[in-house]
C-alpha cells in the first residue's frame, strides 16, 4: 500500500479536524530548509517543522553523531546508570542557562519538561514544610502542553475545552503593561503567601498566536515576584537557542527564572529530548534523609543516548560562527521585510505586525475574530503549499519561523509567496 493509503487507513494526525480531512503530503525526504514529497516537489519548511528544526532538515554533522552514538549506546535505563552523552550535555548546558542553575532532569518533550518543572516547584514546598504554598500563577494566554499539569497551567481555550473540568486551578494574570504592572502586582499581593510558582513563556507566547511583550517589563514583574520568595519557572522550549535572537530570552533580562524548560530546537529538531533545569535552592529541598521528599518522577527514555548525542551536535553547530551570522542574516532580512508590510498596501487588511528575532508575525484582519479557529488558517497553508513554501499559521495569525541554514534566497521566495497570499482575492 501506498504512504497515502496507509495514513488513511491507520493514522490519526494532531490538530486536525478528522472529519472531511484532506489528505496529509507524503514527504519523503528533507535536506536543508527543503522538505520534499514522494513526487519530488520542495517546499520550504519556513516554520522549521513546529519550530524545532532550527539547523534544517538531515543535517550530516548531526546525523553522523547519531549514528556514531547508536552503535555503541541506543538506551539504557537512567536510574542506577548514566552515561557520558547525558553527563557531557548537563555539564555543557549549565553554562550556557541565562541563571545560576546547578542540576538537569531528562525528560522527553516540551510538554513533560514543563510538567516535571510544575510537579518541582510543588514539591519543594512539600519538602519545606508549607504545604499551603499550592497554587500556580500563570499568564492568561499562554500554552506550556497537552500533558495534564501543562495544560491546568495554560490558559482555558479550544486546546484544553474538553477537559477543563479536570484541570487543576491556576490564577491568571495579564502580561505585563505599563498600565497595568500595578494591578497585577496587587493580584499577587492578595494570593502570595500561597502562591507556589509562576510559569511563564518568555517574550513570546507561542501558541497563543506569537504574543509578544516587553523584556523590561517582564523584569519588573520578576523582581516582584522574586521578592515574594515564588519560584519562577521560564518556559523556554520554543524560545531558547536563539528564536529570540539570543540563546535564551531569559538573556534579555536581569531577573533569572530557578527553573527553566526547554526542548525543541535543543536537538536541532531531531529528537525528542526534554530539559528541565533548576537552581541548587531548588534540587537542595529533595536532598533528606527522608524518602518521601525524593522526586519521583521519570521517563523509559529519560537521558536517551541517541537524544542528548544529538543535542551535542547541535550545541557545537551553534559554536560555529557560520550559524550566528546566519541567525543575523535572518533577523535583518526580517526587519526590512517587516517595512515592506508596515506599508499595509495589501488587498487583505494586515495588522499588529511584529518581530522577535527570527520571528515575524501579523494578524490578517477578518470579520471573525483573532482566534485558532478563524478561516484564514483554511485557505492560507493551502496557497503557500501549492507556491512550494510550508507556512501553517495560527487561525489568522500568520508567522514566519524559519530554520537558520535557510538561504537569501529561499528567504526571499516566503516573503513573495506572503505578498502574494496578502494581494490574493
Amino acid at each position: 500500500m501506498s504512504i497515502t493509503s496507509n495514513d488513511q487507513k491507520y493514522i490519526w494526525h494532531p490538530y486536525t479536524h478528522q472529519k472531511n480531512m484532506v489528505s496529509p503530503i507524503p514527504i519523503v525526504r528533507g535536506k536543508g530548509a527543503f522538505l520534499v514529497d514522494e513526487s519530488g516537489n520542495k517546499y520550504i519548511d519556513a516554520i522549521s517543522s513546529w519550530w524545532v528544526t532550527v539547523h534544517g532538515h538531515a543535517h550530516p554533522y548531526i546525523a553522523k553523531k547519531i549514528y556514531q552514538q547508536a552503535k555503541t549506546l541506543e538506551q539504557v535505563i537512567f536510574a542506577g546508570f548514566t552515561h557520558k552523552p547525558a553527563t557531557e550535555l548537563a555539564a555543557r548546558l549549565i553554562p550556557l542557562l541565562p541563571g545560576e542553575f546547578s542540576k538537569i532532569f531528562y525528560s522527553d518533550n516540551g510538554s513533560t519538561s514543563t510538567e516535571v518543572a510544575l510537579k518541582m516547584a510543588l514539591q519543594y514546598w512539600v519538602n519545606k514544610g508549607d504545604i499551603n504554598r499550592n497554587k500556580i500563577i500563570a499568564f492568561k494566554n499562554s500554552y506550556h502542553g497537552d500533558t495534564f499539569g501543562a495544560m491546568s497551567a495554560s490558559s482555558r481555550s479550544i486546546f484544553t475545552k474538553a477537559f477543563n473540568e479536570k484541570l487543576f486551578d491556576v490564577i491568571f494574570i495579564d502580561t505585563p503593561t505599563v498600565e497595568n504592572l500595578n494591578v497585577i502586582k496587587t493580584q499577587l499581593e492578595e494570593n502570595k503567601d500561597g502562591i507556589a510558582c509562576f510559569i511563564y513563556e518568555p517574550l513570546l507566547q507561542g501558541a497563543g498566536g506569537m504574543k509578544m511583550y516587553d523584556p523590561k517589563l517582564l523584569d519588573t514583574l520578576l523582581k516582584y515576584v522574586k521578592q515574594q520568595k515564588i519560584i519562577c519557572i521560564a518556559d523556554e522550549v520554543l524560545t531558547g537557542f536563539y528564536r529570540t535572537g539570543k540563546m535564551f530570552a531569559g538573556d534579555y533580562m536581569n531577573e533569572k527564572a530557578d527553573i527553566i524548560c526547554l526542548s525543541k530546537g535543543l536537538t536541532g529538531g531531531t529528537m525528542a529530548l526534554g530539559v528541565t533545569a533548576c537552581t541548587q535552592n531548588i534540587y537542595t529541598a529533595f536532598l533528606s534523609d527522608d524518602k518521601l521528599k525524593t522526586f519521583y518522577h521519570g521517563h523509559s527514555f529519560t537521558a536517551n543516548p541517541l537524544a542528548c548525542s544529538a543535542a551535542l551536535s547541535s550545541l557545537d553547530l551553534f559554536e560555529k560562527k557560520k550559524c550566528i551570522n546566519d541567525i543575523k542574516r535572518i533577523i535583518e532580512s526580517n526587519a526590512k521585510f517587516m517595512d515592506i508590510l508596515s506599508l499595509n498596501n495589501f488587498k487583505r487588511r494586515i495588522k499588529n505586525i511584529r518581530q522577535l528575532g527570527t520571528i515575524i508575525a501579523f494578524e490578517v484582519e477578518t470579520e471573525q475574530e483573532d482566534a485558532y479557529l478563524n478561516n484564514v488558517s483554511e485557505v492560507f497553508t493551502k496557497f503557500s503549499l501549492e507556491k512550494g513554501v510550508y507556512l501553517r499559521s495560527l487561525g489568522n495569525t500568520i508567522y514566519i519561523m524559519p530554520p537558520y541554514c535557510i538561504t537569501g534566497k529561499q528567504l526571499k521566495k516566503v516573503y513573495t509567496v506572503l505578498r502574494k497570499f496578502l494581494n490574493h482575492e
